[in-house]
């Protein structure tokens, strides 16, 4: 169509339809409840109550940060280890023993301490754990 002048001017582009818009608002829902569940959203366990029955039993961990068997322990638990009763017996970044740990007589780790007063160092499986607390595995 020309113009005053007769030069040609191009028609006005349309404004994108509305479904675009839609889609858009879609993808961006889906980008947060990705990242919000991804990241924020706590972890459960099927252990969770298996750790908290054994930390109201009375059992007790104590461990170092260094030590790999320790780590293993842990990881039996996975995210529910949050819930054990845990003693950190060695200061971050240092292999020495705290005060702590040394009046508790605690010599190696892990040592488990359970409400009967009795120990077991060394890393235990879930159904030992489960033997010596009382508490039920999942």
């Amino acid at each position: 169509m020309p113009d005053a002048n007769g030069s040609q001017v191009a028609p006005a582009k349309p404004a994108p339809p509305l479904s675009w818009l839609v889609i858009a608002l879609a993808i961006v829902t889906v980008a947060w409840a990705t990242f919000y569940f991804a990241y924020y959203r706590k972890p459960v366990s099927t252990l969770d109550g298996f750790a908290k029955c054994v930390t109201k039993s009375g059992a007790k961990m104590y461990g170092a940060w260094w030590c790999p068997h320790c780590v293993d322990q842990k990881e039996l638990f996975g995210y529910a280890f949050q819930y054990v009763n845990y003693v950190e017996c060695s200061p971050k970044g240092q292999r020495t023993e705290n005060d702590t740990c040394k009046q508790a007589g605690i010599k190696n780790f892990p040592t488990w301490q359970f409400s009967d007063g009795t120990r077991v160092e060394g890393m235990l499986h879930l159904q030992a754990l489960a033997d010596k607390t009382g508490c039920k595995l999942p």
